[in-house]
Order: structure tokens, then C-alpha cells, then sequence
């Protein structure tokens, strides 16, 4: 079961996400040690396998850098569910195989710490601690299928 990490608020950007200073290297486990450390110095000691983090509005925004989706991914979470995502986040999500949640009102349907299960193919979080069900538009079949094959590399790789 996923545990919810919400932060109540709009524009978290790529540099709390992952700290500039950590951009000279692309060691996935070393960018993982500082997921959101800017924003939450505790949050990758709470953090577990499989949770979620859920923000307000323009989530990902600032500078383009896969080096984020990377710190998330490496941190072992599950999902972001956001009331929005900056465009190009949202697109290095998908291209790096990590599946972002579009969901409106996120932090008002889920609480800190509430438990979830999500089913991602049909647009669904269960949430366990309030007892919901919360629908969200599932991503489209070729990002789905982009997310599914790890990552768009890989994706690419299939086909050829």
C-alpha cells in the first residue's frame, strides 16, 4: 500500500525536487539520497517504496531536466498525482517511465499519510484511509504503453 506524501502547495519546482548542486552527476541512487530535500530535508528518511507524492498545481515546473523524474523514480515512489504538471515535466515523466497523475482538488482527496492503491489502467485511487474512491483520467494507450516499456528509449528499442 502507498502512503501519501502531500504538500499543500502550487509550483514545487525541479530544483526542490532535486537541488542544482546534485545535477553533476546522474547516479540514479545518489540523486534518490536528495529527492525533495529542498522542500522536505526528511522526506527520503519517510518515504517508502511505492508512495506517492501529491502537490498542488504546476507541479515540475523550473528548469527541464530528466535529473528529477530520475530522483523520484530512484527514491523507489510509485506516482506524483497533481492538480497540474508543468508540459515538460509531465513529458520527462512518461519518456522516463514514470506515470504522473493528473487529478483535481488532489490535496483535498487525500490526506497526509492516507493510505492508496492506484490502478493506473483504469483511472482509479483507492483510498484505504478514508474509505474512497477517487477517478482520474488514465493516461493515453501510447503513453501508457511508453510508461509500460520503461521509458521511451526502450520503447523505441522494441519497435526496431
Amino acid at each position: 500500500m502507498a502512503k501519501a506524501h502531500v504538500y499543500k502547495r502550487d509550483h514545487i519546482n525541479t530544483d526542490e525536487i532535486i537541488p542544482a548542486r546534485y545535477l553533476n552527476t546522474d547516479s540514479r541512487e545518489e540523486l534518490a539520497k536528495h529527492c525533495m530535500e529542498d522542500l522536505d530535508p526528511a522526506f527520503v528518511n519517510k518515504a517508502g517504496e511505492g508512495d506517492v507524492i501529491v502537490g498542488g498545481h504546476d507541479f515540475g515546473c523550473g528548469s527541464s531536466r530528466e535529473h528529477a523524474v530520475w530522483a523520484i523514480q530512484s527514491a523507489d515512489l510509485g506516482a506524483v498525482i497533481a492538480e497540474s504538471f508543468a508540459r515538460i515535466f509531465y513529458r520527462n515523466c512518461i519518456n522516463c517511465g514514470f506515470y504522473p497523475i493528473e487529478l483535481e482538488n488532489a490535496s483535498q482527496h487525500i490526506n497526509d499519510g492516507d493510505e492508496l492503491k492506484i490502478d493506473y489502467e483504469n483511472g482509479k485511487i483507492f483510498n484505504k484511509t478514508q474509505g474512497s474512491e477517487i477517478d482520474f483520467k488514465p493516461l493515453p494507450d501510447f503513453a501508457l504503453e511508453i510508461v509500460r516499456d520503461g521509458g521511451l528509449l526502450n520503447h523505441i528499442s522494441k519497435k526496431v
